[in-house]
């Protein structure tokens, strides 16, 4: 991968620019909620991108790091008066070490049969914490109220502050993916992607590299995480492991175009809208109208544009260059 260029560069400026003076435009609750929710699922999808897009492990259990992340600052906050910072810490190196004790044994997985894995992992996960008594199984956790700080991860008067926290968890993650990517480990990964048996020919430790894409890949969903604890205070198994998510993962970031950088981004910014649109003007009505919609624009961009929105905007820029 190349490096940045010069315009590359300034347009990147230019759109942190608008997102950060977009709060103070944009006042209304329901278009910050919109953005905090694209920013977090952009950096779910980054994280995910970095196993799936790069190393080539098509995962469907994101949920299940992205629920560690949450339940374990959680519990450290309202069991040992952890600070959520702390916890979120915590939660990242927790969900990392499961990622690790999951990845080891299914390191020679390849295709669908780690994605069947994957999927039955995030399963024994949620169903472990909907029976577990120590983190209130089924009931789930509601956090306490503390006062209001940053310090404290917690804000009551305005979704403000949530908005540049989570933009900087997106900007952070963001750049792990480009280290990632244009790093001799980015290189590994391609060529684990592309055929593990030549990988291994050239030399790369396949087991080593894929453990060390799932570790910062389930690292980063478990930050998402404990963001969406703090941002909502009430977690449960079924609000933060549903097969959904993972799936919402995986669908956004093949439409915006899962190995690149951008793709994520660019896949929630199209999604995300969509279904908390939906969600809003039709309520229980519009019940799946999101997924009809998200799989009709999956199958024009497979037909189509396989590199997703992302490719086909690189595209247009060459060809306009």
């Amino acid at each position: 991968m190349k490096d940045l260029s010069l315009k590359q560069i300034t347009v990147g400026l230019a759109v942190l620019a608008l997102l950060l003076i977009f709060p103070m435009v944009v006042t209304q609750i329901f278009p910050l909620q919109i953005m905090i929710l694209v920013f977090m699922y952009a950096m779910l999808g980054v994280a995910w991108n970095i196993m799936g897009g790069y190393a080539g492990m098509f995962s469907f259990g994101q949920a299940a790091f992205f629920g560690i992340g949450a339940y374990t600052s959680s519990f450290l906050l309202m069991t040992f008066h952890v600070n959520p910072w702390i916890g979120l810490i915590a939660g990242g190196v927790v969900a990392a070490l499961v990622a690790a004790a999951i990845g080891y044994p299914c390191s020679n997985l390849r295709g669908h049969y780690f994605a069947i894995a994957s999927i039955a992992f995030a399963e024994i996960v949620r169903v472990h914490f909907n029976n577990w008594t120590l983190v209130n199984a089924a009931e789930g956790m509601s956090l306490p109220m503390l006062d209001e700080s940053f310090m404290n991860f917690m804000f009551h008067n305005s979704k403000v502050p949530y908005y540049y926290i989570m933009l900087a968890f997106l900007i952070l993650a963001l750049v792990v993916c480009y280290f990632v990517a244009t790093s001799k480990m980015g290189y590994y990964f391609r060529a684990i992607k592309e055929s593990h048996d030549v990988a291994e020919v050239l030399g790369v430790n396949v087991v080593r590299y894929r453990l060390i894409a799932i570790m910062i890949s389930a690292f980063l969903s478990a930050m998402a995480g404990t963001f969406y604890a703090q941002y909502v205070l009430y977690i449960d198994p079924e609000s933060v492991m549903l097969l959904a998510i993972s799936v919402q993962i995986v669908l956004l970031s093949m439409l915006g175009g899962a190995g690149s950088v951008m793709g994520p981004v660019i896949g929630a910014a199209v999604l995300i809208p969509i279904a908390e649109v939906t969600r809003v003007w039709l309520g229980h009505r519009g019940t799946g109208v999101d997924m009809l919609i998200y799989g009709f624009l999956i199958t024009i961009i497979s037909v189509y544009q396989p590199q997703g929105v992302w490719g086909l905007l690189s595209r247009i820029g060459n060809r306009i260059k």
